[in-house]
């Protein structure tokens, strides 16, 4: 593998041209071909055969773990969100909550091995799991550590608001496990915080940050918004100086994806105070210029690093790997998800759990695992996968490797899929090679839209307004 070059080429002609909607491939097959004839008895087979079905060459017999856990509770609602959120200030609520995911823990751990427990990845996210109180955040960990055992050296990390927290909530945090800290700003310019109903100060957002590296947090992330409404470039540049000033570790810089239609917050939301599309790729061409400047490697996608940074040593070493949180340095691993709307990945599956309180209480009182729909991969499913991983997250990929590993012919397997990328390569986005395919610089930014060639299951609703803009 060719270690990446921290050179990114942003060609706004280049971007206009091919910025089409399309997946974030967060998963393959993505979660909206998830079928609903995948239920909890699907869901328990996989669990009770996850050492031993496999999901593709050289997959079976893997042990640790990935758990996920939505906590979905909010005090307040930011207008942009799209997530599955529950917006409330009665703790009773998540007391509640807390108990069920209890059950969950027990009922999903029922199906696993007494020594199928070794996990070397967790993630609390939301809603804001930072809504619990001290002694709920406690208990959830102590559920946890009852059925699975957290290694040591683990990535254990966890969405942070920073209007909720103190520093000795951060510090709790950290006696609790947790080494790595993802903070929510979006933009510091007081004009978007009132037009998204997100008022955040710097202060604040600092405070906890000095915190977390005081208590021994090895990364701390940053996630700003591009695109969201009374946004400048000057705005969005002077955020992005301050954020730089205080050296997190990462930075996620996202694209607003204003889709009212299937987000009631984003009603309220006008139309006429969103950024032109024109100023939208000033800001991000601003943020590239000012990151990378700063010394920040473009990981992928929406993703900065400092070049120490363990995502940034994965990359360059072949070990990247994307998954429901993102990027991540564990490529190996399943993925156990509890609570409302969570998706888990169990060998050559994806499911996901029910999205209201009222039908996931219904599902545990009665036993049942609440898995609603997903989608057992197929060989095909299995090898795309593998490609568009390579793609997002290395932007390289040997056709020697995909040919050995999968026991196919790479270019008349994929033989349409080489001709839709004639027009990219043309443009400069990629080089395909005789045995390997290469994302250029210019077709960092935009290697969504690349990825797309080799989904099977898109086919023609590419321009579905379900998925956002790839830029």
């Amino acid at each position: 593998m060719t270690a990446l070059s921290d050179t990114l080429v942003f060609d706004p002609q280049i971007v206009r041209r091919f910025d089409v909607n399309g997946p974030r491939y967060t998963s393959y097959p993505t979660a909206d071909r998830f079928a609903d004839d995948f239920g909890p008895q699907d869901a328990a087979y996989w669990l009770r055969h996850r050492r031993t079905e496999t999901a593709g060459p050289g997959s079976a017999g893997r042990r640790q773990l990935s758990l996920y856990f939505h906590l979905p509770f909010c005090n307040t609602i930011c207008y942009y969100c799209a997530c599955n959120k529950i917006i409330t200030k009665d703790h009773g609520r998540s007391a509640k909550y807390l108990k069920y995911l209890a059950r969950e823990l027990a009922l999903q751990t029922g199906f696993l091995t007494p020594e199928d427990n070794e996990v070397e990845q967790l993630h609390w996210g939301g809603g804001t799991p930072t809504f619990l109180s001290h002694d709920e955040m406690r208990q959830l960990m102590a559920a946890t550590r009852k059925h699975f055992r957290l290694l040591e050296g683990g990535e254990f990390s966890i969405e942070v608001d920073p209007r909720k927290v103190d520093r000795a909530t951060v510090q709790l945090l950290g006696e609790l496990g947790f080494n790595r800290m993802s903070i929510g700003v979006q933009d510091f310019d007081e004009n978007v915080q009132r037009a998204v109903n997100r008022i955040q100060s710097e202060e604040e957002t600092f405070d906890v940050i000095e915190a977390a590296r005081a208590n021994g947090f090895k990364s701390v992330s940053i996630d700003l918004i591009y695109g969201l409404p009374k946004q400048t470039v000057s705005g969005f540049e002077r955020t992005l100086e301050r954020v730089i000033a205080v050296s997190p570790d990462r930075l996620s810089v996202y694209n607003y994806a204003h889709l009212p239609g299937l987000f009631k917050p984003q009603r309220r939301i006008l139309d006429s105070d969103l950024p032109t599309a024109d100023a939208r790729l000033q800001i991000l061409a601003m943020a590239i210029a000012k990151l990378t400047e700063a010394g920040y490697v473009f990981i992928g996608m929406d993703h900065f690093a400092k070049p120490d940074d363990e995502l940034a040593i994965a990359q360059r070493e072949g070990r990247l790997h994307r998954n429901f949180q993102g990027y991540s340095t564990h490529a190996d691993c399943d993925m156990l998800a509890f609570g409302i709307s969570s998706i888990s990945k169990v060998g050559a599956s994806y499911y996901q759990n029910v999205k209201t309180l009222d039908e996931y209480y219904a599902r545990l009182d009665d036993s049942i695992l609440p898995a609603f729909r997903g989608i057992r991969l197929d060989a095909d499913d299995v090898l795309r996968r593998a490609i568009i991983q390579a793609l997002m997250c290395h932007f390289e990929l040997s056709m020697d490797a995909v040919e050995t590993t999968y026991g196919i012919d790479f270019k008349r397997y994929f033989a349409p899929e080489l001709i839709a990328l004639g027009e990219m390569g043309e443009a400069g986005l990629l080089r395909v090679e005789d045995r390997r395919i290469i994302v250029l610089p210019k077709g960092r930014m935009i290697v969504r839209a690349i990825a797309m060639a080799f989904d099977r299951r898109l086919r023609a609703d590419r321009e579905n307004k379900r998925y956002s803009k790839v830029i």
